[in-house]
């Protein structure tokens, strides 16, 4: 394509932009909306997993040995468990260590602790503490170690996974819904605007037509025109995302300090750097999609 011929569409795109300039508000509005709902719920998405993540460091799975069990067959244990994909990482609480992080629980009570001064009562307690890196595999890894040999309990947390498991698909589901439904509404206003615009350029594009003009030649400017906008649609939300994360983040974690060590957020370049290619990819490739469509239906050239 010469430049000449990219400069006149171009400039047509944006002349017809100016001639529909309430529909192509009305697009572009619609576009920034869809595409700041988009791009928060991706941030959202995105530092909730992340938290996610967090809070499954901290979910457990303790194994519970056979009281009278001897220490090759622990080994044993800690052998098959290993050779598990899921496991993040595993380590051996003694009945000493058990015992004394009981003990420290109950350090404003020590009325409960009187009369253990030399006995250890958790002194068959010796376990494997186990974490996960995923936790949604949680079930299958817990069947697997109570058939092991040697493990008389094993304890899990299903409650908190399910839970995490069930929040993060119901705000996946919601997001998606939103998402296409703001896409398919900035479609079709893409395609109204260009539609208009091919309808004012009828006996332009006619005699354009008769002078010789490729059928290529005539449809750019209309193409050009959804890249416009949507283009346009993705670089304000961005820079609005962009400029509200950091300050959303440092008015969270002032006001609600108590919650900080739960409310671990990613840094600006973990997000964008993502961020804004999507948004722009999908903005642009939007409006691409809606002038072809339309010109499809409308152009007969």
């Amino acid at each position: 394509m010469k430049i000449n011929a990219i400069g006149y569409s171009l400039k047509q795109g944006l002349k017809n932009m100016v001639k529909n300039r309430l529909l192509t508000i009305a697009s572009i509005g619609t576009m920034v909306a869809c595409l700041f709902i988009l791009g928060l719920f991706y941030i959202i998405l995105n530092n909730f997993q992340f938290m996610v993540s967090q809070l499954e460091d901290t979910v457990s799975v303790v194994v519970f040995f056979r009281e009278d069990i001897e220490q090759d067959e622990i080994d044993a244990i800690e052998r098959a468990i290993r050779k598990r994909p899921e496991l993040q990482s595993i380590r051996f609480i003694s009945p000493e260590e058990a015992w004394e992080n009981f003990r420290q629980g109950f350090e404003e009570f020590p009325e409960v602790l009187s009369g253990f001064d030399e006995d250890n009562p958790l002194e068959q307690s010796a376990s494997f503490e186990i974490y996960l890196d995923d936790i949604s595999r949680q079930g299958d890894f817990v069947q697997y170690v109570e058939g092991l040999s040697g493990v008389r309990h094993v304890r899990r947390s299903e409650e908190a996974a399910d839970i995490i498991q069930g929040f993060n698909v119901f705000v996946a589901y919601i997001s998606i819904t939103i998402i296409a439904i703001l896409l398919v509404v900035s479609m079709f206003l893409i395609s109204n605007t260009v539609r208009i615009g091919i309808s004012m350029r009828k006996e332009e594009i006619k005699i354009m037509k008769l002078i010789g003009a490729t059928d290529g030649f005539i449809r750019r400017p209309f193409v050009f025109e959804g890249m416009i906008i949507g283009l346009i649609g993705g670089v304000i939300p961005l820079t609005i995302l962009g400029f509200a994360y950091n300050n959303v983040i440092v008015y969270i974690q002032e006001e609600f300090n108590i919650l900080v060590d739960f409310l671990v957020f990613l840094e600006p370049n973990e997000i964008f750097s993502v961020l804004i290619p999507l948004i722009l990819g999908i903005g642009i490739g939007i409006g691409i999609i809606g002038s072809k469509l339309t010109l499809i239906k409308h152009l007969d050239v």
